[in-house]
């Protein structure tokens, strides 16, 4: 898989995540859907909302998108409480949606994920951070994720 696949997947799964919050009580499966069927996406790698429904993504950007998202929803209980022990100065529910949504899918990455090296997850999500969050997400963004990858991996030698 391409550093292009996996940084569009990466930002699809963030703007899934970020919908989750709308819809309190239904199914990933359902939001899922409703989130493939309701927005087509161009597939360079900016991935922009397009209203031509003959242009989609590649199945590849879905698939790693989707893997991310159940990823992120099977062990959300177990990463909230990683992300809420790292998070000194400021609960979980204050933060903006972006950054908690780009948090879980990173922190996911780094616990669950060993093939994807700790700096990659760290660097994609401060790239991602810098076009969908404020000015203030990047560093937010690297200085929690820093702290829970010295807890899940091993540092280089």
């Amino acid at each position: 898989m391409s550093r292009g696949i996996r940084r569009q997947g990466r930002e699809m799964a963030l703007k899934v995540l970020y919908s989750l919050a709308d819809h309190e009580g239904g199914s990933l499966d359902h939001v899922l859907y409703d989130f493939w069927k309701n927005f087509q996406f161009r597939s360079d790698v900016l991935g922009e909302a397009i209203d031509d429904e003959t242009s989609t993504l590649p199945p590849e950007v879905r698939s790693f998108a989707e893997r991310l998202v159940c990823g992120v929803a099977e062990n959300l209980e177990q990463i909230d409480r990683e992300l809420n022990s790292y998070s000194t100065n400021w609960a979980l529910d204050r933060m903006a949606r972006v950054d908690l949504a780009l948090l879980r899918l990173a922190a996911y990455e780094l616990m669950y994920c060993p093939d994807v090296p700790h700096n990659v997850v760290i660097n994609e999500a401060i790239e991602i951070g810098k076009r969908f969050g404020t000015e203030e997400t990047p560093a937010f963004i690297n200085g929690l994720l820093d702290h829970l990858s010295q807890q899940h991996r091993s540092a280089p030698t």
